[in-house]
């Protein structure tokens, strides 16, 4: 059955097993966790040497890994057999027969990576059926700073709206890399503080005053002076702020203004979900949506679709990543 990684890893720590996990999905954070929790809890240090069998997918096939599943435990009441980077066994529905009648004392855990395992097939029909089958789903980049927050808050500490959404721009959608930043700045702090923009910029290598999210305020206010301080410190920065990185943050910035602009006199909640942004930023694209009509706005994208190509090497010339960004960004306002 199919059950959400909490609940999953909630029974685990229950005791509460099943005989096949088939994880599987385009994000891998939920994958690496669940497996983890089995990895490290179901056996004890001393169990874990005789029973902890775990294989990696380029090197086995699936007659390999029912062998080693079909094993019984020794002096302990399960054997953990971990499959990482399964998505490369050839062949891996042919565990189906093994996962139809599985081995009792046996935990089998399949990690199918950056890919949805196709549910027509047999294994995961039947895995669905005796076991677990759990989708990892890519969450879409405007849900990620509510994901930190979450993270946050459930780890004891506080965060801010704008820390959140510095982190998420500038790590992106990489569940695993935020969680490892975040991690970080935990073994630094007490239990309930609050983690600052300061604090990010100190430990994570985010300027609070010179990244993206700053660089949309002054484009939205259409503020040249703090919009080409920006630029100059993201030209001398290129390897943490390249010209396709800033393109494409602009890009979804730009187009969700022209949502906002288009349902003009809705409601702010309303607008915020049909654009994908939480509602706390609204002003920002409100600004944005007055300072530039639609005309402009379709020129702006226009403009970005071009540098596009720019950043890829096409009619760039012999202009550099931050010569170009200047560029962009002068076009943007004038």
């Amino acid at each position: 059955m199919a059950k959400d990684y909490k609940q999953i890893i909630s029974d685990i720590r229950k005791r509460i097993y099943h005989p096949v996990y088939l994880l599987s999905g385009e994000e891998p954070y939920y994958i690496d966790l669940i497996s983890d929790v089995i990895e490290n809890e179901v056996l004890d240090e001393s169990g874990k040497e005789f029973n902890l069998s775990v294989l990696y997918g380029r090197d086995v096939d699936a007659r390999t890994i029912v062998d080693t599943a079909k094993r019984y435990p020794m002096m302990a009441s399960h054997q953990v057999v971990i499959v990482k980077e399964a998505q490369e066994v050839k062949s891996l529905d042919d565990i189906s027969a093994y996962a139809e009648k599985p081995l009792g004392s046996t935990i089998l855990v399949l990690c199918y990576k950056y890919k949805k395992y196709d549910k027509r097939k047999s294994l995961a029909k039947i895995v669905d059926k005796n076991g677990i089958y759990f989708d990892s789903a890519k969450l879409y980049e405007d849900k990620i700073p509510a994901w930190i927050n979450a993270q946050v808050e459930a780890s004891g500490y506080v965060i801010s709206q704008k820390a959140c959404l510095m982190i998420s721009e500038f790590l992106g959608n990489d569940l695993s890399k935020i969680a490892n930043e975040l991690g970080k700045l935990y073994i630094s702090l007490p239990k309930g503080s609050q983690i600052t923009e300061k604090l990010i910029e100190t430990n994570i290598g985010i300027s609070k005053d010179f990244n993206i999210f700053e660089l949309q305020v002054a484009l939205a206010k259409r503020d040249i002076l703090k919009s080409n301080r920006i630029v100059a410190h993201f030209a001398s920065n290129l390897k943490e702020n390249p010209l396709t990185k800033v393109v494409v943050l602009l890009f979804a910035f730009f187009s969700k203004v022209l949502v906002v602009q288009a349902m003009s006199g809705r409601p702010d909640n309303e607008i915020a979900s049909a654009a994908g942004f939480t509602p706390y930023f609204i002003g920002d694209y409100k600004t944005a949506a007055r300072n530039y009509h639609t005309d402009k706005l379709a020129m702006v994208i226009g403009l970005l679709r071009e540098y596009d190509l720019k950043a890829k090497g096409v009619d760039s010339g012999s202009a550099d990543g931050g010569e170009l960004t200047k560029e962009l960004i002068y076009k943007i306002l004038h």
